[in-house]
């Protein structure tokens, strides 16, 4: 059994589909599926359940990759700890960004990055801070950008807080308090709210601060994604908090004005405390720098 095998089975079960795990693993997709084949007449079980729509794994597949995905990422550490010795960083940096991210220049930081390790590559995915704390915990992130509410600190997780800045409130264009320099959450109670999903981090921010004025509001809207957001903003159907970064790009279709007592939002440059790899010992490095 070779470990480019193990490789082929793991990038199946990752994304969920044998076109794109060929993708990942810079082979045509008949060759991917012909090795997974040759694999699960080796071991003489099906690894997968493939329909027109779908792959996932079965339950001899699910017990195959917990072992596959260890050998996989021994077999890397060992490459990358082998480069570091010389000076070297090899491997993927496996980061992860909120979609809101302000504090750093995240495409800045990938050029440094390349430019001083260039035999290293980078996968980028964007989710939410809770997911991507999740990630980080359970092996599947090296490093990641998150925005929480101040007060707030990551868990299960090594960190550092990036810069920080207060949320805005964000009206649609000719609102009858967008003409003010700044207002308080009291004046905005009363608007019908878009925001993020209830239990995340990004809707935790605006909770805590009308908790903590002892206000109540209606989230009318909610959705994962700031562009959308806006969006409802701008149709008129609701205002939302965001930081001023996010809404720079929106200003002709918005209008923003400062909160007094609002929330701020604390950016988190977070790592796997137990054993951060080169690759991302290498990218924390860089951070401050650039940032």
């Amino acid at each position: 059994m070779e470990l480019q095998h193990l490789r082929y089975v793991v990038a199946v079960a990752d994304t969920g589909s044998f076109t794109r795990a060929a993708d990942r693993c810079h082979v045509t997709q008949s060759a991917l599926s012909h090795q997974v084949a040759s694999l699960e007449r080796e071991l003489g079980v099906r690894l997968f359940a493939r329909t027109s729509r779908s792959v996932r794994a079965t339950e001899s597949g699910e017990a195959f990759l917990r072992s596959a995905r260890l050998a996989v990422r021994a077999a890397d550490q060992a490459r990358e700890d082998a480069a570091a010795a010389s000076g070297e960083v090899v491997g993927t940096l496996r980061l992860g960004v909120i979609p809101t991210v302000t504090a750093v220049d995240v495409p800045a930081l990938l050029v440094a990055y390349r430019t001083a390790h260039p035999a290293a590559r980078v996968e980028l995915r964007e989710g939410n801070s809770d997911g991507l704390m999740a990630s980080i915990r359970q092996g599947d992130l090296d490093v990641a950008f998150l925005g929480l509410r101040e007060g707030a600190e990551p868990g299960g997780v090594a960190s550092r807080p990036l810069p920080h800045e207060p949320l805005v409130a964000v009206l649609p264009r000719g609102h009858h308090l967008a003409a003010k320099r700044k207002v308080r959450l009291s004046d905005l109670a009363d608007s019908a709210f878009a925001d993020f999903p209830a239990g995340t981090s990004g809707r935790a921010q605006s909770d805590a601060a009308f908790l903590a004025a002892r206000l109540e509001r209606d989230v009318a809207f909610e959705s994962d994604t700031a562009a959308s957001l806006i969006g409802l903003v701008a149709a008129g159907l609701a205002v939302t908090l965001l930081a001023p970064g996010v809404v720079r790009g929106y200003r002709d279709v918005v209008d923003t004005v400062e909160v007094q007592d609002g929330p701020i939002r604390v950016e988190h440059l977070a790592w796997d405390a137990a054993a951060p790899r080169s690759a991302a010992r290498a990218f924390l490095d860089i951070v401050p720098a650039a940032s």
